[in-house]
């Protein structure tokens, strides 16, 4: 569904992070940096900060089925993305929704662990994600363990990203982009769209505040297919936008703290003041 009143307009079905630094809290930053109007559907509630995943509420699927329904029969999105999606009726229900509004610019981030290591997807789950909702991607954004899971195979250089890319491919996705973050040497990501493998290289950026990459960058790509851009174009945009993001980052928790989604907008007296208090 696309409407044409007010701004690009794009919708995030994910968990909420209580810590705001990954999941809805990190996408709807995500989509306000980038000029874009965020929606929400969230299918679980976590206790989370820096250090970890304390609890975990999944929202009923009646209600998150609702609440899509009401944001896509009035508002509207020129593009979607999903996150955290625990359990395969979850997915089930994302994916029946995806398919009633027609959404079909819809960026898949198939989380499956945050950054502290906790597990934010049930094992009966993978088989859901490849069947059900993989096929509905325009583009998919695995990191390299969840390209693993998705592929069948070990992934230890960029000749193993291709390869896993293409395995993803073959469930149904348009595009996918294979993340090379947690890998070695410069950050390397593959795209691939059935043909040809496209690379996307920019130096490693030295930072402990990772937290909510993942989601930063499937909502980055979201919210400027959302503008308009075409695939390549947007991942790559979303790349750019993610690593002055990690430049720019700073503390706020005692562990992996976010990275700066405002990093353009901020003055730097802002930091200033926050570092002299």
């Amino acid at each position: 569904m696309t409407t044409t009143i007010g701004p690009a307009k794009a919708l995030t079905i994910a968990g909420s992070d209580s810590g705001a630094g990954a999941g809805i809290q990190a996408d709807l930053k995500t989509f306000s940096a980038l000029g874009v109007y965020g929606s929400t559907v969230i299918t679980a509630i976590t206790a989370q900060n820096t250090l970890g995943v304390t609890a975990v509420h999944e929202i009923p699927t009646a209600v998150i089925a609702a609440q899509l329904d009401a944001v896509m029969t009035d508002i509207g999105a020129e593009a979607a993305k999903t996150g955290m999606l625990s359990s395969a009726e979850i997915i089930e229900t994302v994916a029946n929704g995806v398919r009633r509004h027609r959404i079909d610019k819809l960026v898949v981030d198939p989380v499956m662990v945050a950054k502290s290591g906790d597990r934010l997807l049930r094992e009966d789950a993978i088989d859901a994600l490849r069947r059900v909702l993989l096929p509905l991607a325009i583009v998919v954004t695995p990191n390299a363990p969840e390209a693993e899971v998705l592929a069948g195979r070990r992934i230890a250089h960029e000749t193993d990203m291709v390869e896993a890319a293409r395995a993803i491919h073959a469930l149904g996705p348009r595009y996918v982009v294979v993340k090379g973050g947690h890998l070695g040497g410069d950050a390397v990501d593959v795209l691939y769209d059935g043909e040809t493998v496209e690379r996307f290289v920019l130096p490693r950026v030295k930072t402990r505040h990772t937290h909510g990459t993942g989601c930063t960058f499937s909502a980055a790509i979201a919210a400027h297919l959302a503008r308009g851009l075409d695939v390549p174009s947007a991942v790559w945009q979303a790349k750019q936008y993610l690593h002055e993001a990690l430049q720019h980052a700073f503390a706020i928790g005692a562990g992996h703290s976010p990275v700066h989604h405002f990093h353009a907008l901020w003055t730097t007296g802002v930091l200033a003041r926050q570092e002299g208090s």
